[in-house]
C-alpha cells in the first residue's frame, strides 16, 4: 500500500502538471518541514529551469543623497549612515568596470543609481555609456534608475539596455512601513511603463525587515501578477545609521524557506539572491539547492560582497550553467 502524498508532494506535483498555487496554500508552506520543502522546491526549479544559472554584477552608478526615505538604505539623506556620495559616474568608469566584470566571465552588467529618477540629461549620459559597454565588451546591460517613464525607457532600450531592475521592495499593505515619498502603485506604473517599452523587468524586494509571510508571499504574488521572471531575494543587511540598522539578520534556514516559497509561487524565475547573501554562513550555496538559481555577485551598493572568483567557483561545483 503506498503512502498518501504530503501536502508539499500535491503542491508540487500540481505545479509540475502547470498548475499554480494560492496564498493560503503558499502560507502553509512556512510551517512545513523544512527539508522536504527545499527539496521539493530544487525539483521544481530543475524540471523548469534545468541547471541554468543568472549571474550579474552590479555598480554604483550615482550614490548617496538620495531624498527618497526607504528605511532600509543607506543611501537615503534621511539615515546617517557613513556611505559614500557623490554624482553621476563618467561613462569610461563604467565601461571599464564592465569590461573587468565579463572578462572574468560574468554575463550581465547592472548600472544602478541613488535618487528618485534620472533626469533626461542624466538618461541620455548613461545612453551612451551603455552603447559603448555594448560595443565594447559584449556584456549584457541592466539598468535600475528609478522612477522613469516609458519614453525614457524606450531610449534605454535603443541603447541596449535589455533588462530594467525596479524592486517592489515588499507587499502593498507594508509599503508605506518601508517608504512613504513615493508609493507601492508608483513602483507598478514604472514597472508598466519599462514592460511597453519592450523592456524586460527584473523586480523583487527585501525579506527580513520586520514584515509577515503574509507580506512576502503577496509580495510574490504581485511579482507573479506582472509576469516578472528575474526575482532578486535580498536579504535586510542592517547598516548602522538606517533606521532597520536595529534589526537582526535572518538566519539561513529562514532564508532558505522564503525561497522554496518563492519557487512554489514563481515555478519558472529565476530567483536571485543579491543584498545580504555574505551574511549568510555558506554564502547562499544551501539557498542554490532549495530554489535560487540566480545572484548578484561581487559587491554591493553600498556593503561588500562576495568575489566573482568564488561565487564561480561554487556554482561549478553545483554544476550551474552561465
Amino acid at each position: 500500500m503506498t503512502e498518501p502524498m504530503t501536502m508539499i508532494q500535491e503542491l508540487k506535483t500540481r505545479i509540475l502538471n502547470g498548475g499554480m498555487i494560492s496564498r493560503e496554500e503558499a502560507l502553509a508552506l512556512y510551517e512545513a518541514p523544512l527539508e522536504e520543502l527545499c527539496s521539493a522546491a530544487r525539483q521544481i526549479q530543475l524540471h523548469f529551469c534545468q541547471n541554468r544559472f543568472d549571474l550579474c554584477t552590479i555598480i554604483n552608478g550615482k550614490s548617496g543623497r538620495c531624498p527618497e526615505n526607504c528605511r532600509f538604505c543607506a543611501q537615503s539623506a534621511y539615515s546617517s549612515s557613513s556611505a559614500e556620495e557623490y554624482p553621476l559616474l563618467d561613462a569610461d568608469t563604467i565601461v571599464q568596470e564592465a569590461g573587468r566584470n565579463h572578462r572574468q566571465g560574468v554575463p550581465r552588467f547592472s548600472i544602478v543609481t541613488s535618487g528618485r529618477q534620472l533626469n533626461e540629461r542624466e538618461v541620455d549620459r548613461m545612453c551612451l555609456a551603455i552603447q559603448r559597454i555594448r560595443k565594447e565588451t559584449g556584456c549584457l546591460v541592466c539598468a535600475s534608475f528609478g522612477l522613469l517613464d516609458q519614453s525614457q525607457y524606450e531610449k534605454l532600450k535603443e541603447a541596449g539596455v535589455t533588462r530594467i531592475h525596479n524592486n517592489l521592495e515588499t507587499s502593498r499593505s507594508n509599503f508605506p512601513n518601508v517608504c512613504t515619498t513615493h508609493t507601492f502603485d508608483q513602483k507598478l506604473a514604472a514597472i508598466k511603463a519599462a514592460q511597453a517599452a519592450g523592456l524586460t523587468v527584473c523586480s523583487g524586494g527585501i525579506v527580513g525587515m520586520g514584515e509577515t509571510p503574509e507580506d512576502q508571499v503577496d509580495m510574490a504574488l504581485s511579482l507573479r501578477e506582472l509576469g516578472i521572471r528575474s526575482v532578486p531575494v535580498n536579504m535586510l543587511n542592517p547598516i548602522p545609521g538606517t533606521p532597520l540598522g536595529h534589526l537582526a539578520p535572518l538566519t539561513g534556514d529562514q532564508m532558505r524557506r522564503i525561497v522554496a516559497v518563492f519557487r512554489f509561487l514563481l515555478p519558472d524565475a529565476f530567483i536571485r539572491l543579491a543584498g545580504g547573501r555574505g551574511l549568510l554562513p555558506d554564502k547562499g550555496r544551501s539557498c542554490f539547492l532549495s530554489g535560487a538559481n540566480a545572484a548578484i555577485s561581487g559587491d554591493m551598493l553600498t556593503t561588500s560582497g562576495i568575489s566573482t572568483a568564488a561565487d564561480l567557483q561554487m556554482l561549478s561545483e553545483l554544476g550551474c550553467v552561465l
